[in-house]
């Protein structure tokens, strides 16, 4: 089952660049979508629905169109930038595939299992206090209620989730952008690219003219050493790793990103794209003939279970734009912690 969603999810994205005939078809579909998001974007607007301020600021890191476009390296060069300018920042996240119902803390220890690969790795990379649960707001309260330290609230992903008050939002769109401008079903958008927002990212390879959209910057991810998931303290620059008989493989929202960085480190590789948030319950690679296997930080915080001495991790690191920091602190210190 798990293989056919992953085939229809790739024949929709594919779809979702052009305006074709799937596309045309799907719109009264996406009309009637629309027209539910509307909705409920007014409802909140008009106070009909309710939203919910934290007793700190909060910065939601989200985007308008389904699939990964490189968010969680933006969070955690946020916390980064955040502790740079003097703030102590926690992390709340839904946790995609997280089993929790109720607000849950993440830490370096966790299983990703229990809290999810991507609130996981953040807790890792950046030590700040990670809660997850389906509801963002009892999730920020609850850390703030543990933590009375954090003073600015970082939200992964959320951009949708009405309910939790925000006092900046950024926007992450890659290569693909806003595809073919059609709302789900008939293209990738889950708000009109119109939506306000205070500041958007474009993370891409290959784009080098950024949209003329009010405070938009070039999100600039770059490999580091990877590190042996056997021994990590075991580090080779990716170059390296150009004589080898090379597997990249990759369970994101978008593989190829990955596949383009290790091609541009001068490897040609075979590749393996997984689905999104994959569980790794067992090896995928028992199969593959090759010296090294490649694979994302994501992946790697997944791994424990079973042994391949192939693996090696790369790890990718975000560069933001000092301006958007920047312009992030003076939304957060114009509102100052309750």
């Amino acid at each position: 089952m798990s293989e056919l969603k992953h085939t229809v999810e790739a024949r929709l994205t594919r779809e979702w660049q052009q305006r074709g005939p799937v596309a045309w078809a799907l719109t009264p579909l996406a009309c009637v979508f629309g027209m539910i998001a509307a909705a409920r974007r007014a409802a909140f607007s008009l106070g009909w629905l309710k939203s919910v301020r934290i007793d700190v600021p909060v910065v939601v890191v989200g985007n308008v169109t389904v699939g990964g476009t490189g968010k969680t390296p933006t969070v955690i060069a946020l916390v980064e930038g955040l502790r740079e300018a003097g703030f102590t920042p926690g992390v709340v996240s839904r946790g995609y595939g997280a089993r929790v119902n109720t607000p849950t803390p993440v830490t370096a220890t966790s299983a990703a299992s229990v809290g999810g690969d991507e609130p996981l790795l953040i807790a890792r990379r950046t030590g700040a206090p990670v809660y997850v649960c389906p509801d963002r707001v009892a999730a920020a309260q609850a850390l703030r209620a543990a933590h009375r330290e954090v003073d600015v609230i970082v939200s992964d992903d959320g951009l949708q989730h009405y309910r939790l008050e925000r006092d900046a939002e950024l926007v992450v769109f890659d290569h693909r952008l806003g595809g073919n401008g059609f709302l789900l079903p008939a293209g990738p958008l889950r708000e009109p690219l119109s939506r306000h927002r205070d500041a958007t990212l474009i993370n891409s390879p290959y784009e080098r003219t950024l949209p003329p959209w009010p405070n938009t910057f070039a999100l600039e991810l770059a490999p580091g050493d990877a590190w042996h998931l056997d021994n990590p303290k075991l580090r080779r620059p990716l170059s390296h790793f150009s004589g080898e008989r090379v597997l990249a493989a990759a369970g994101i929202g978008a593989p190829e990103r990955f596949f383009a960085t290790v091609r541009a480190a001068g490897i040609t590789p075979q590749t393996r794209a997984l689905p999104d948030h994959y569980a790794y319950s067992a090896n995928p690679f028992t199969d593959i003939d090759v010296d090294t296997i490649l694979i994302t930080e994501k992946d790697a915080v997944k791994l424990g279970s079973w042994h391949d001495a192939r693996i090696w991790v790369v790890p990718v690191e975000a560069a933001l734009d000092h301006r958007l920091i920047a312009l992030v602190v003076e939304k957060v210190r114009g509102r100052s912690p309750a």
